[in-house]
């Protein structure tokens, strides 16, 4: 069902997004640098509001969307780089999950930009759904394929733009880099993965609904 304004079961779910916000706000590692990140985390509610007012979104894509940004509050609040789940995953399950994968630095980051893929994708299919209403399936999953590769290209280069107007150690918090020169190829490989898995699954779906 396509929802084309907001009701009460999309109220809970921005009351459960601003709870997170109020708790990430207390204390966070580095307050420039957070509030950087939330300025994105207003723009991207705005951005979600606009396309159920302007194009209808269902409930879940809804949901998945609040998701991803429960996500990015999170890792705002340990500036990324320091986010403890491996203490919080050792504590609950009793093993250390970057010993078991042989991960030398915090992963939290490489997760956010999968996360970006693997959740908004289908708020971007119901874009180009609107948008080319006669394209098949297919055609609209190669196309939101290559709008997650642009726009993970995009937000690395503003990540970059904001970062050298910055200090060595104020660039640092924010772009969470951690030393690795390839960090944006990465997330943007990642991201582009996310989708994939995503837009691979939606379409299986849809063959089947058609068959």
């Amino acid at each position: 069902m396509i929802d084309h304004q907001l009701s009460s079961k999309h109220f809970v779910s921005l009351a459960i997004l601003a709870i997170a916000v109020i708790v990430a706000s207390i204390q966070p590692l580095e307050i420039e640098s957070y509030l950087l990140h939330q300025a994105g985390t207003v723009f991207m509610v705005l951005m979600l509001l606009l396309c159920l007012y302007k194009i209808g979104i269902n409930f879940l894509s809804f949901n998945l969307y609040i998701l991803f940004l429960l996500i990015h509050v999170v890792a705002a609040h340990y500036l990324y780089s320091y986010v403890p789940y491996n203490q919080w995953i050792e504590q609950i399950f009793g093993f250390n999950l970057n010993e078991t994968m042989h991960w030398s630095r915090n992963m939290f980051d490489r997760f956010v930009h999968l996360a970006y893929g693997l959740l908004l994708y289908p708020v971007f299919y119901r874009l180009f759904q609107v948008w080319i209403p006669k394209q098949k399936p297919l055609t609209i999953f190669l196309l939101v394929i290559q709008f997650v590769m642009a726009g993970s290209l995009i937000y690395e280069w503003l990540e970059w733009f904001i970062a050298i107007r910055l200090s060595a150690e104020d660039a640092e918090n924010y772009n969470g880099q951690q030393g690795d020169i390839w960090d944006a190829h990465k997330d943007m490989l990642l991201a582009t993965i996310g989708a994939i898995i995503t837009g691979s699954i939606m379409l299986i779906q849809s063959n089947k609904q058609s068959s």
